[in-house]
C-alpha cells in the first residue's frame, strides 16, 4: 500500500475538512509522520491527530482528553473546523467539562470563518438562551448565514421564526420560502411542519405546491431557485417526482451556472462524497466551494 507523506496527508486533511468534516484513515506506518507534524505546530496535523484519539484510530487509543487537547490546539491556531469541534465538546463535555458560555465562545469564531455547522449551533444558542442571552436578532443572523448556503435545519428554524413572528417581524412569504426549501432536502422536521400546517387548514404559499412541470418551465427559463428546487426534488423523490440522479446534477449546475449559492455548495457536497453517480473529484469540489464564497 502507498502511504502518503505528511505533507500531502496534511493537504488532503484540510481539503476533506473544508469540504466534508472528514478525514482520511492512516495507517500506523503513516501516524508517527502526523505526530510530529503535530507537536511542531501543524495544524492540519493536529486536526488529524485528534481525529485518531478521538476514533482510536491507526493503533492509537480512544481517548477523549487528548482528543480535545489537539483540537484545541488546532482551533487557537483558527483552524474552523477544529473550533467547531471545541465548541461541540463544550457543549456535550466530551474531553472537557461542559461550559456552554466557552462553547459559544468557539461556535462564534467558527462560525466568522464561515463554518457552517458552527453558524447553526451558535444561532441555535442565542435562540434558546443557551451560553449566551436569548437574542432573536442574532439567532436569525447565524440562521441566515447558514440557510443562504442551503443549510436544511437552518431553513426550518428560520422559517420557523418568521412564520411565528416571535421577537422578530413576521414574515410569510420568506417563511414559507424556507421551509420549502428545507422540506425540498428531506428534512424531516419541515416536511412534518408542512403537512402539520396543512392539516390544521392553514394556507401555505403556493410554491410549496407547485409541480415538476411548473417547476421544469421555470427553471427552463432561467430561474435560479426554480431549478434548484428541481434538482432537490429529483434528488430526493419529493413532493411527487421520481429519483432521478442524472437530472438532479443537471438542474443543480443549470441552478449553480445561474447563481445559486445554495446549489453551488450542494455540487462541492456532490463531487467531494461522489453522490449521484459522479465520481469523487476534490478539484470539483473545491472549485465550487469556492466559488459560492464569492460576493
Amino acid at each position: 500500500m502507498k502511504h502518503l507523506s505528511v505533507a500531502h496527508a496534511c493537504l488532503l486533511c484540510a481539503c476533506l475538512l473544508s469540504l466534508s468534516g472528514e478525514v482520511p484513515a492512516l495507517t500506523p506506518q503513516e501516524a508517527p509522520m502526523i505526530v510530529r507534524a503535530a507537536e511542531r505546530g501543524s495544524q492540519s496535523a493536529q486536526v488529524m491527530l485528534a481525529v485518531m484519539y478521538r476514533d482510536g484510530d491507526a493503533g492509537f487509543p480512544h481517548d477523549d482528553k487528548q482528543a480535545a487537547h489537539w483540537f484545541e490546539l488546532a482551533a487557537m491556531q483558527g483552524n474552523s473546523y477544529a473550533q467547531q469541534v471545541m465548541g461541540e465538546s463544550y457543549s456535550n463535555g466530551r474531553g472537557v467539562p461542559v461550559n456552554l458560555k466557552i462553547a459559544a465562545d468557539w461556535f462564534e469564531k467558527a462560525a466568522k470563518r464561515g463554518n457552517i455547522q458552527a453558524q447553526v449551533a451558535l444561532g441555535k444558542m442565542y435562540l434558546d438562551g443557551k451560553g449566551v442571552a436569548a437574542d432573536a436578532q442574532k439567532a436569525a443572523y447565524w440562521l441566515g448565514r447558514a440557510a443562504d448556503h442551503g443549510n436544511s435545519e437552518a431553513e426550518y428554524l428560520l422559517g420557523r421564526m418568521y412564520r411565528s413572528g416571535k421577537h422578530i417581524a413576521a414574515n410569510p412569504a420568506l417563511a414559507n420560502d424556507l421551509l420549502a426549501r428545507s422540506a425540498a432536502q428531506g428534512y424531516t422536521d419541515a416536511i412534518r411542519f408542512i403537512q402539520a400546517i396543512e392539516n390544521f387548514g392553514y394556507e401555505i404559499d403556493e410554491d410549496l405546491h407547485q409541480g415538476p412541470a411548473h417547476l421544469e418551465q421555470l427553471a427552463t427559463d432561467g430561474d435560479a431557485e426554480a431549478a434548484y428546487q428541481l434538482a432537490m426534488r429529483y434528488e430526493n423523490a419529493a413532493y411527487g417526482v421520481q429519483q432521478d440522479n442524472a437530472k438532479a446534477l443537471y438542474w443543480f449546475k443549470k441552478a449553480a451556472e445561474s447563481g445559486s449559492v445554495p446549489a453551488m455548495t450542494s455540487l462541492a457536497d456532490i463531487y467531494a462524497k461522489g453522490l449521484l453517480g459522479v465520481k469523487v473529484d476534490l478539484v470539483a469540489a473545491q472549485e465550487w466551494t469556492a466559488r459560492s464564497k464569492r460576493p
